[in-house]
């Protein structure tokens, strides 16, 4: 992987690191915490500067995150109503559900934007509801610059301080995803438990 990443970069320079951070944004095939730890420790061995790859990853960032968020408009309430009206017996959703998670989005979807863009992987996710919802656009891209450049900045300049030693940053975020992970995967089991529990409450 590193010397893919030192090829590609040494090669793309910026250019590199944006077409990088937008594809993990769309697709993720190697964690943005690898690019960006990788690309700050480059700047102490090429000429890409600590601002310049901060500045390219942030707008690959941008540009991969408003690709979700343009597919999630394609999937707004009306499409969702018509996929309920199919699969919501299967699903035990209704259309009432799929309207209350649109009010929720619809009121906290600011602040759930911005602080979702420090979460491995729910950071690119978090566009397509943002999508869904018809967030207004210039809010959603606003808020995901501003979570994105200050992710980008701890990172990059992590990486450009450690030097060679960029892969311990990476550990580290290893550790701090897999705790999300973990406590993700606990706040699904319990909200699905407490939504199973009030349906079978409600029926007679």
């Amino acid at each position: 992987m590193e010397n893919f990443l030192t090829t590609f970069i040494e090669e793309y320079g910026y250019v590199g690191v944006m077409l990088l951070i937008a594809i993990e944004n769309i697709f993720p095939p190697i964690p943005s915490e690898v690019i960006l730890t990788f690309s700050g420790f480059m700047t102490t061995k090429t000429n890409l500067s600590i601002l310049g790859v901060v500045i390219s990853s942030t707008i690959g960032s941008v540009i991969g995150a408003g690709i979700l968020y343009f597919i999630g408009m394609q999937l707004d309430v009306s499409r969702l109503e018509k996929i309920i009206d199919k699969w919501g017996k299967v699903l035990r959703l209704t259309k009432k559900d799929i309207h209350r998670a649109d009010a929720w989005f619809d009121k906290y979807g600011p602040f759930t934007v911005f602080f979702c863009r420090f979460i491995p992987l729910i950071r690119s996710l978090i566009s397509i509801p943002a999508g869904m919802s018809n967030m207004k656009i210039g809010i959603f891209f606003i808020l995901t610059t501003l979570g994105t450049l200050i992710w980008n900045v701890v990172l990059v300049y992590l990486g450009a301080t450690v030097g060679a030693s960029w892969e311990e940053i990476v550990s580290i975020m290893d550790i701090y995803s897999n705790v999300i992970y973990i406590t993700l995967v606990v706040i699904v089991i319990v909200a699905g438990f407490l939504f199973i529990r009030k349906r079978l409450i409600k029926k007679p």
